[in-house]
């Protein structure tokens, strides 16, 4: 039946404490441990809001904006072939911080088997319809999607095995544990991904406001040099920037036209969700 609720509860009272535990991860020895005990063959991708894709890849001609192949088309290739849908009655991240910017309801989705042996306290078997309609909410209310194999999961979840858990986490910038990116080892933070194919960049209408500095990047990939923001190789292409700037002077494209196939085959490898 997966972890007790106590586990839980206890999980989410030490969740302030995790920039202080991923700061330790740089340490050779517990990093080492912790790699391997919740990190080990975990493979992550971030994938940019559906709206922040603003230019489109050289030699495909789009005659309507509804036949753009978007980034939300990876995550319903996996609902559509998974045998099982599990979403979380809530977000463990916007709980336990008392979140007030996002819908605290709005929970991970997982996929595959290993999801029917989470605790349903915590949540509950759906049909690929509410899945559907479920990663959509999300998406109107802004959360970002990252999507792969995280071992982590099945460790605070108690359930495996990690080939049959495929994790659709809906990420807001104020709580997700993914703040904790920066901090990390980078052997650890390696494994959490750019979606393939995506570029960010500033252009020249940026007038050094800062807004972009303010919070918004789990990478903490953009600073303000000289009056003006640059983006650096830790960008993971979530395009929250993109929306955020008010001067419209960030730009998100995708450089490959097989960007969905690309990421759809690298997760595929990852789990087994028949």
């Amino acid at each position: 039946m997966g972890r007790p609720m106590w586990f839980v509860n206890l999980i989410q009272r030490a969740f302030p404490m995790r920039f202080a535990a991923a700061k330790a991860t740089r340490l050779p020895l517990l990093g080492r441990l912790a790699d391997r005990w919740l990190f080990d063959g975990d493979d992550i991708i971030f994938l940019p809001q559906d709206q922040t894709v603003q230019t489109i890849p050289v030699g495909v001609t789009i005659d309507r904006s509804e036949e753009m192949v978007l980034p939300s088309r990876v995550v319903e290739h996996f609902v559509e072939v998974a045998s099982v849908h599990w979403i979380m009655d809530f977000c463990l991240c916007r709980a336990a911080e008392g979140c007030q910017d996002y819908p605290i309801e709005l929970g991970c989705l997982f996929l595959g088997e290993a999801a029917l042996g989470i605790n349903p306290k915590l949540g509950r078997r759906v049909t690929k319809e509410e899945a559907l309609a479920h990663v959509q909410r999300c998406r109107e209310a802004g959360l970002v999607h990252m999507i792969g194999r995280n071992k982590m999961d099945t460790v605070w979840l108690g359930v495996g095995p990690g080939h049959q858990l495929l994790t659709v986490c809906n990420c807001c910038p104020c709580c997700c544990l993914l703040g904790i990116l920066p901090h990390l080892t980078t052997r650890i933070s390696d494994k959490l991904q750019r979606m393939p194919g995506v570029s960010v960049r500033i252009n020249g209408q940026c007038v050094g406001c800062g807004t972009c500095a303010e919070g918004i990047c789990f990478a903490d990939a953009i600073h303000l040099e000289n009056g003006r923001a640059t983006i650096d190789e830790t960008c993971r292409g979530c395009g929250r920037c993109v929306n955020i700037c008010p001067q419209g002077a960030i730009e998100l494209s995708l450089e490959d036209n097989r960007f969905v196939d690309q990421a759809i085959a690298r997760i595929s490898t990852l789990v087994d969700l028949d």
